[in-house]
């Protein structure tokens, strides 16, 4: 059973080298990208515009934010949206999810102009992905792969088990990761109220969970030398914690991120490359 050897994964060092690898790219460019941010005035929103500006200006890439209050509407929404998808300044839009309640997130996917979505989530997207066609996909989605890719295991054939079925993590991981011939089941809140969600998490060999419910997964659960990828951000009692019990589960892990400062870093950085992609795509490259 790992537990001295075991490998925290360090978020950062994996966008640091993505990081590198972008900056040359657009070294070559004397045009540079730019992309607009819709946010929402909330603590975890505010911290991740805060990253994404940061990023952005590091690699020369422009930025124009647009932070709306708790209260905005759809129509607020779809404003800037319209205004953007016109705007052949934009290459790229991200709109920071969860929105408010009383915005319909399925009906905002389907107002951005394709070629410059950011997260992947227009339906023609998802289309692409269903076919793993896709050029663009969930930013934290392609973070969660570049992690299980930096241990170097070969995903053939292994068990993987994604806890958390939303539509910018838990599937379009699972289709990844079924890109990549694992064996893959999605776990969700049936598979909980069945009382079946420990059965499945044991069985795993690739464990991603990104459910935001702080320590849900218990360490113990851990199938020994299992990949263990949390994608959960959670505040309790005054300190960032992940959806998994972190110190338990290392005990078992082969490999395992940290919260913070594993799969947040790198989602960040694959903002940034989703926007230089959707740049080159505008360009006709």
């Amino acid at each position: 059973m790992p537990s001295a050897d075991s490998r925290v994964l360090d978020g950062r060092a994996v966008a640091q080298r993505i990081k590198t690898e972008l900056r040359q790219e657009l070294a070559t460019s004397i045009n540079k990208p730019v992309l607009a941010i819709l946010s929402f005035q909330n603590p975890a929103s505010e911290m991740y515009l805060k990253a994404q500006k940061r990023e952005a200006a590091s690699l020369g890439i422009g930025v124009e934010p647009q932070s709306l209050p708790m209260s905005a509407r759809q129509e607020d929404v779809k404003h800037y949206l319209d205004q953007w998808n016109r705007n052949r300044n934009i290459h790229g839009i991200f709109v920071h999810q969860p929105m408010p309640e009383q915005i319909d997130p399925g009906q905002i996917s389907g107002l951005l102009d394709p070629r410059k979505d950011i997260e992947g989530i227009h339906p023609q997207h998802s289309v692409r992905r269903f076919f793993a066609r896709a050029r663009i996909g969930s930013c934290t989605a392609l973070a969660v792969m570049e992690l299980i890719e930096a241990t170097g295991v070969d995903l053939a054939g292994k068990e993987a088990v994604v806890v958390g079925h939303s539509e910018i993590v838990g599937r379009p991981v699972g289709m990844l990761l079924l890109d990549k011939s694992a064996t893959t089941t999605i776990c969700h809140v049936g598979t909980d109220q069945a009382g079946r969600l420990e059965e499945h998490v044991r069985r795993a060999e690739i464990l991603v969970v990104a459910v935001g419910r702080p320590r849900m997964i218990k360490g113990a659960w851990i199938r020994p030398g299992a990949i263990v990828i949390d994608v959960g951000i959670n505040v309790q009692g005054g300190h960032v914690v992940g959806d998994v019990e972190f110190e338990a589960a290392k005990a078992r892990a082969a490999f395992i991120t940290p919260v913070p400062g594993g799969v947040g870093p790198v989602t960040v950085m694959m903002v940034m490359k989703n926007t230089v992609e959707a740049f080159k795509l505008q360009q006709g490259a």
